[in-house]
């Protein structure tokens, strides 16, 4: 290909020639072909891509279709249930819900309710009007030692730190947030002004880097926490152990995102990738833990504090457990990360193969709570995939109090799932520091169809539960739930993850066989 790139170029510029010699008019010839020859002599003589070395300027096609295929597959080729991490039916159904468009849908499913891993709700003949159930419950979060219980919604907008997201979209979801009368996470980057600004109500995220509660030299600062914690808009305090879509490896914001502003918020310097260490650095055991826990209940009023996790090792969440039972100290709320999560930047065998599942994590972390005896304090925040009113009754029927959505929310800005979110180029204005891009969303606009979502997602778990002869979040319990486990054996969650006897973790002569090797290796003196 080389040679018959030589023997085009020398034809084309010999018949350009002839073609001027007749009549000079055809010279604009000329400022086509030199370019292109001039594109293909460099592709000849560069050595770092071999297919266009081989192929001098043919080979740019294949670059160039590579770059497509993302777009060409989605708008093109995917199907109405193919796309990931989200289908179309999942995508579209948050656009017509934050449209406030019908989101009814005609001649039956489009799924197959014989494949393997197909699930759905068991209802009840003794369904409830759904005008008799509470259309917006509240969970109460807060153990006996908090005295400032906060009462949340069942739908929530997970932890997504500003740097990682543009500043319009921190605006857009807060005031969703205020309007719909929900909690906005910040994510692990920071409390910022745009957190703040709109009045929304704000869970203060604190991760391993302690970004806006920092030293300068990254420990965690008391009189900086003070500071912030004890605004009206703080709600609650989560300390960030590790998320679904990289735990064990620390937050990662590139440089090409970083600010004067955003370093500034973050108490951090400008001109580097921002790394969060693996691990705390403020305690190191489960005991210097519930120290932690204290000072920040007593630094921040009385709030409630919990952290926020994707289960690993099994010995070190039940290691916490024995903490809070020996120190007679409890977390307020845990947020289960499931290892499905996503992020804007994540290296792909973190985000693909560490971390457990949402839906096994669930059950392993209320099972130890109850196993404990101490679930009565704590309630359990499900976050990993969670975007209809179905994903939330699956995530309650397993063990949780209520559901954190990222990914949701993004779609009701506008998210087109285009996949660029660690590249600052996210054509939606959602995850990018780029003004020219960040302009196009609208604050104003947007944060009205955040609220739609949340609301409709919520109205239609409730209309689920009254479905199943359920008035409240409370009532719904592992047998609410079906799934198709193998072609013709079907199971509910109650089947799937039978329930711990309350109680039966505090003495090893009781543990369950299935957890005595962890039990046992688990202790309060380090993870």
């Amino acid at each position: 290909m080389r040679k018959a790139f030589l023997i085009s170029s020398v034809t084309l510029l010999s018949l350009t020639g002839i073609l001027i010699y007749v009549n000079w008019k055809f010279a604009f010839l000329l400022l086509i072909f030199l370019p292109l020859i001039a594109m293909g002599l460099f592709d000849m003589y560069q050595s770092k891509r071999t297919i266009r070395r081989n192929f001098p300027l043919l080979g740019r096609m294949r670059y160039l279709l590579e770059s497509l295929g993302p777009e060409m597959r989605q708008y093109f080729i995917e199907t109405d249930t193919d796309g990931k991490p989200f289908n179309r039916l999942q995508r579209a159904l948050v656009y017509s819900r934050s449209k406030k468009e019908t989101s009814t849908q005609p001649f039956g499913t489009q799924l197959n309710v014989y494949d393997v891993g197909y699930e759905w709700i068991n209802h009840s003949i003794k369904a409830i009007p759904f005008h008799e159930v509470d259309a917006h419950p509240k969970v109460k979060i807060g153990s006996s030692q908090c005295t400032k219980p906060y009462n949340a919604s069942m739908f929530n907008i997970s932890a997504m730190s500003y740097g990682s997201l543009s500043k319009n979209a921190i605006l857009a979801l807060n005031a969703g947030a205020k309007i719909g009368g929900f909690y906005h996470n910040t994510g692990e980057g920071g409390l910022s002004p745009y957190h703040l600004e709109p009045g929304g109500d704000v869970v203060w995220n604190i991760g391993t880097g302690y970004f806006s509660t920092r030293t300068p030299d990254g420990k965690f600062s008391v009189e900086e926490f003070t500071k912030r914690a004890t605004l009206e808009n703080v709600k609650m305090i989560e300390i960030k152990f590790s998320q679904g879509a990289k735990p064990g490896h620390g937050g990662i914001l590139p440089k090409e995102k970083v600010t004067d502003e955003i370093a500034a918020i973050r108490l951090v310097s400008k001109g580097n990738d921002i790394v969060s260490p693996p691990k705390h650095s403020a305690f190191t055991t489960p005991l210097e833990l519930m120290d932690f826990v204290k000072l920040l209940r007593n630094h921040s009023g009385g709030k409630p504090i919990g952290i926020k996790i994707c289960i690993g090792n099994k010995s070190e969440f039940i290691a916490i457990c024995k903490a809070m039972v020996a120190t007679n100290t409890y977390l307020d709320f845990i947020t289960v990360d499931g290892g499905e999560g996503g992020t804007g930047a994540a290296p792909p065998e973190y985000s693909d193969h560490v971390g457990m599942p949402l839906r096994d994590a669930l059950a392993f972390v209320y099972d130890c709570l109850n196993g404990f005896g101490i679930k009565e304090e704590i309630k359990i925040i499900a976050s990993g995939k969670v975007v209809s009113g179905f994903d939330i009754i699956r995530c309650l029927s397993i063990g949780a109090d209520l559901c954190n959505s990222a990914r949701g929310m993004m779609f009701a800005l506008g998210c087109i799932q285009a996949l660029e979110c660690h590249a600052n180029t996210c054509p939606t204005g959602v995850a990018t520091q780029d003004p020219k891009l960040t302009k196009g969303l609208v604050p104003e606009e947007k944060s009205i169809r955040v609220a739609r979502f949340q609301e409709e997602t919520v109205k239609s778990a409730m209309e689920l539960m009254a479905s199943a002869g359920l008035s409240h979040p409370d009532d719904v319990t592992r047998d609410v739930v079906s799934t198709r486990v193998e072609r013709n054996v079907v199971e509910t969650f109650a089947q799937t993850f039978p329930e711990l006897e309350k109680g039966c973790l505090l003495n090893e002569n009781s543990v369950p066989k299935s957890y005595l090797y962890f039990w046992k290796k688990a202790t309060t003196e380090s993870f």
